[in-house]
């Protein structure tokens, strides 16, 4: 069984989750710690626990779940997984800010990227695996992280409660999110718990029940 914690971080209210089991093993996903003492809670977490960090993860590539990224890696030498397609987002993170808020919002360096993922990778940490499930849409390199034992999915911001991510972003492609939606999100188990980039759980079941893009799927 895994624990999960959730802080929510940045003028966004992104869902950073610190995810760890019984090993005091724990991965990271979507650290989008911006004020210093989001960082200090994502840190103070996980040491106060005793954990040992294994992976920084992201959904995609986006600014507003990967502010934190340098913290990570100062503190625990993690750098930062990401799809192939959005690697290059991590490098432009003030262009990025400039784009959506039309200023360069403060950004330390980002670390140098790890490991590239790939649709079905799986990625370990204690005695669980995730596996990388690509869902282009939202950006080229969005994908979800889902964990079959614990009947869990991360979304980042393929989807969310009652709603999808925007696709009408530069790199934001609707029949790419179309295309994800039916052939991956759709096809995860009914019971999964759905835990996004943004805003409150919920299961497949209800998505698929209530979410009008998943309704007719």
């Amino acid at each position: 069984m895994f624990t999960i914690k959730r802080i929510t971080c940045n003028q966004l209210q992104e869902n950073c989750y610190i995810v760890s089991d019984e090993t005091s093993e724990c991965v990271i996903i979507d650290c989008g710690a911006y004020f210093s003492k989001e960082r200090a809670a994502v840190v103070n977490y996980i040491r106060e626990n005793g954990f040992t960090p294994r992976h920084l993860l992201a959904t995609h590539g986006h600014f507003d779940h990967n502010f934190g990224n340098e913290t990570l890696y100062a503190e625990f030498q993690l750098q930062p997984e990401v799809c192939e397609e959005d690697a290059h987002l991590l490098d432009d993170m003030a262009g990025q800010t400039l784009q959506f808020f039309g200023v360069e919002a403060a950004s330390r360096q980002q670390p140098p990227i790890g490991r590239i993922l790939h649709h079905n990778d799986i990625i370990t940490f204690g005695s669980h695996t995730l596996r990388v499930l690509h869902t282009p849409g939202h950006s080229h390199g969005s994908c979800l992280f889902w964990c079959e034992a614990e009947q869990t999915v991360f979304t980042g911001d393929t989807l969310f409660r009652m709603s999808i991510g925007r696709t009408d972003f530069d790199e934001g492609n609707w029949q790419e999110m179309e295309h994800s939606l039916v052939a991956v999100v759709a096809q995860l188990p009914p019971q999964t718990t759905v835990l996004s980039g943004h805003g409150l759980q919920t299961t497949i079941a209800d998505e698929l029940q209530y979410n009008p893009y998943l309704m007719q799927h």
